[in-house]
């Protein structure tokens, strides 16, 4: 591995933690001006929306570039200044203005946001090859997490010293900062060039498109594992939209508990990486994927049968330590079964059937909280994702060819 491709990613990694230091607050931003459950959803929603409809189109164009890296960096910079542009849109427009401008905003942001999905694992899996991808994420998804915790520290600390709403406004557009410190790094990691490949024949849509799903169906480990990878995270997704909201209104957590939150997560997940790195030297990728879903199944279910902030602090840490395993072993058990000359076209078609559960949660979520309540919303979520630890508890051990 490069040391000096290795150097950018995890200083890249700094300024994608201080710009996203934020992100929790964006919900809790729009819970406050007065945004109902199903306008919070669209934060999820409309990104997952723009992906199941570009993921193909922008797979299949990211595949015909020659380096994918320029388009990654650029596409970072893009979201993370949506942050400083939400605190803009904070100063310009009143209260009911405000939502449906930050929820404009965000809905262009989600063209950038689907490159960065895709060119994201694209651009990593180069960068450390076929046996470094756990070295190189664990070293830059902890050095994140440090990071994100103390950055997240600040935010929260600001937030509760100014009134609102000029306290999002500063912190939203300060912290925006963090994506020209990602763009200086990320634009300087030097990668192979790829050699596009050019089909002669001219074939019509409907060709194309069989070929495409003939290509990616042909490849069974890569389907079975975005299925059971689905059931998952279709609970995370489900419970992403509902958390804030009881937070805000089920727990009368201010914004210094919503910190602390944040900061039990990123700072536990520091020790999680460490920690399944080496069982994974010492277990196998199996056990952490089996051991790192259910765990991960639990938090939203702790968190719904609680009624005071501080345990959730506590729910939060140690679903840190979770998080850290599976963020490491869905992107190893990945690109195990993506083939390496198709790599943008695969992680693209795994990423549209994350965004149809991403599309599916918030249109659920509103329904769910309304009739059964958001406590019994969160445990439906942790139900659906212990049905994906299941599906990979029962699997046979994969073995790649």
């Amino acid at each position: 591995m490069d040391r000096t491709n290795f150097r950018n990613v995890q200083i890249d990694a700094i300024g994608v933690a201080f710009g996203n230091a934020v992100a929790p607050f964006l919900p809790v931003l729009l819970t406050r001006l007065g945004a109902d459950t199903f306008q919070v959803s669209m934060l999820t929603f409309m990104p997952a929306l723009a992906g199941l409809i570009l993921a193909i189109p922008l797979g299949q164009f990211l595949q015909s570039r020659k380096n994918i890296v320029p388009w990654f960096s650029a596409a970072r910079l893009a979201v993370l200044s949506s942050y400083g542009l939400t605190g803009m849109v904070l100063i310009i427009f009143p209260q009911a203005g405000a939502i449906l401008g930050i929820l404009g905003l965000w809905a262009i942001a989600t063209i950038p946001q689907t490159v960065l999905n895709i060119s994201f694992s694209v651009v990593m899996n180069k960068v450390s090859g076929s046996s470094g991808r756990y070295e190189l994420m664990s070293h830059r998804w902890s050095l994140m997490g440090f990071a994100n915790a103390i950055a997240a520290l600040i935010a929260g600390k600001l937030l509760e010293t100014w009134e609102f709403p000029r306290n999002y406004q500063l912190v939203f557009i300060v912290f925006s900062i963090g994506g020209l410190i990602s763009y200086y790094f990320s634009s300087r990691i030097n990668i192979p060039n790829t050699i596009p490949s050019y089909v002669t024949v001219k074939r019509s849509i409907k060709e194309r498109v069989s070929g495409y799903f003939k290509l990616i169906l042909s490849e069974k480990p890569f389907v079975s594992f975005v299925f059971k990878r689905f059931l998952f995270l279709s609970g995370t997704a489900l419970a992403n939209p509902l958390l804030p909201i009881y937070y805000v209104k089920g727990l009368n957590a201010t914004d210094f508990w919503i910190a602390l939150i944040n900061i039990a997560a990123s700072t536990t997940v520091i020790l999680g990486y460490f920690i399944w790195l080496n069982q994974t030297r010492s277990r196998g990728s199996h056990m952490v994927l089996v051991a790192a879903t259910f765990g991960g199944s639990l938090f939203p279910i702790l968190t719904g049968i609680s009624h005071q902030v501080w345990p959730v602090v506590i729910f939060a840490g140690i679903n840190g330590i979770f998080q850290a395993g599976i963020n490491l072993v869905f992107f190893d058990e990945l690109m195990n079964r993506v083939p390496p000359d198709q790599s943008a076209t695969f992680v693209a078609a795994a990423q549209m059937t994350q965004y149809m559960s991403l599309i599916a949660a918030p249109l659920f979520a509103p329904w769910i909280s309304n009739k059964l309540g958001i406590n019994a919303g969160l445990m439906i979520a942790g139900g659906i994702s212990l049905l994906g630890f299941l599906s990979f508890f029962l699997e046979k051990k994969w073995i790649k060819r």
